[in-house]
């Protein structure tokens, strides 16, 4: 189940983040100026951001199996749609209807896993798909760029049709996580609101919005910080970013292993916090020293800046309960995705007056987290 799981993630992060990997050939090929090229390979952002919350309800109602067939089908099929059109505006449809559907993947596949795996494991395995993002973004890397220069965009999207059309195909076997009835879960309380009887999930939640700022700024400036701030080649620049997102992956196992050692979710996602806090702040300073030094503090808060993604999302679905976790997962995805899109143009703006003032700004975040993050709660799983 964790297998199928990763694979529904990997695949739709193969449509939703493959997309931007089209840009070299929307300009060259087609003309477009690279502020209409992002628009266009934003779509599948913003169609993910749209349905978060449906499909998650989704999930609550007709469980795990159907939806990640359906969803990936529908991402497959929008794939192909954009193979066939030579209508930018087709074409911009076609990337937002299947980030709608791609999101499904989002949600269901969290479920999976925290319905089959007990606690003390569940942190771990949690961990391990939390690193399908970043598998899928190599996929779509290796694959996109090259097809789309040699034959065409439309060409370049069969690659994600092709694996979301397997995905949904597979996921036909996944088992649901076996749950009380609606009977049951009614005397268990399991069917009653969680946002209204409790602050955890809204806490949960905000913690994770003000955790993505600094991991977006890392992510989205990592690259461009080593080659103008640092004097590095393009190519040394790129080999050093792919290896902190190897490590940020192996962190987030780490970490989903810690919180299932220590019995605790909400600790290590405190010390994170706390050591995000620390790292930014340093980065800051050394940066503003021109010290060589604050490259390898990039790299410490590229895993650093990463590690919570699973802690909150294995702690909303265990407080959620099986009623309520795919609406709840859909949330918590909702509002990373809108603090997420917000940093990049915020952000930018700082770092074009002084890289040191962004990631000292940036530092902010985590301190605020850190006193909104709840105590543990009693899993409902």
């Amino acid at each position: 189940m964790l297998g199928l799981g990763m694979l529904a993630q990997t695949a739709g992060a193969v449509f939703i983040n493959g997309a931007a990997f089209l840009i070299p050939a929307l300009h060259d090929d087609l003309g477009l100026s690279f502020a209409t090229a992002g628009i266009l390979v934003a779509m599948p952002t913003v169609g993910i951001m749209l349905t978060l919350i449906a499909w998650g309800v989704l999930v609550d109602r007709v469980g795990e199996r159907l939806v990640l067939a359906i969803g990936l089908g529908l991402t497959a099929l929008a794939s192909v749609a954009a193979y066939f059109t030579t209508s930018l505006p087709i074409l911009g449809l076609c990337l937002l209807v299947g980030g709608m559907a791609a999101a499904s993947a989002n949600s269901a596949s969290g479920r999976v896993v925290v319905g089959w795996f007990p606690p003390k494991q569940r942190g771990l395995a949690m961990g391990i798909r939390q690193m399908s993002v970043p598998l899928g973004v190599a996929v779509a890397a290796m694959t996109i760029p090259s097809i789309a220069r040699d034959h065409g965009v439309g060409s370049a999207l069969l690659v994600p049709a092709v694996i979301c059309g397997l995905g949904a195909i597979l996921c036909l076997g996944v088992v649901d996580p076996p749950r009380p009835d609606r009977a049951a879960a009614e005397r268990q309380g399991l069917l009653v609101n969680p946002y209204r009887t409790s602050s955890q999930l809204w806490r949960i939640h905000s913690t994770s919005i003000l955790l993505v700022v600094p991991q977006y700024v890392v992510w989205t400036y990592a690259l461009v910080w080593l080659m103008s701030d640092r004097g590095w080649s393009a190519a040394s620049a790129g080999v050093l970013v792919t290896a902190t997102q190897i490590l940020g992956a192996l962190g987030r196992m780490g970490v989903g292993a810690l919180s299932d050692r220590v019995g605790s979710r909400m600790r290590p996602l405190r010390w994170v916090a706390v050591s995000t806090t620390v790292t930014m702040l340093v980065l800051a300073i050394t940066n503003w020293m021109d010290s060589p030094v604050s490259i390898v503090v990039m790299v410490v808060a590229s895993v650093v800046t990463v590690a919570p993604n699973g802690l909150a999302f294995t702690a909303v679905a265990e407080f959620a309960g099986p009623y309520w976790s795919g609406r709840a997962l859909g949330m918590q995805n909702t509002g990373q995705y809108i603090a997420a899109s917000l940093v990049p143009p915020a952000f930018g703006a700082l770092a074009a007056v002084s890289f040191p003032v962004a990631f000292l700004v940036s530092s902010i975040f985590p301190a605020l987290s850190v006193p909104v993050i709840p105590a543990d709660h009693e899993s409902k799983d």
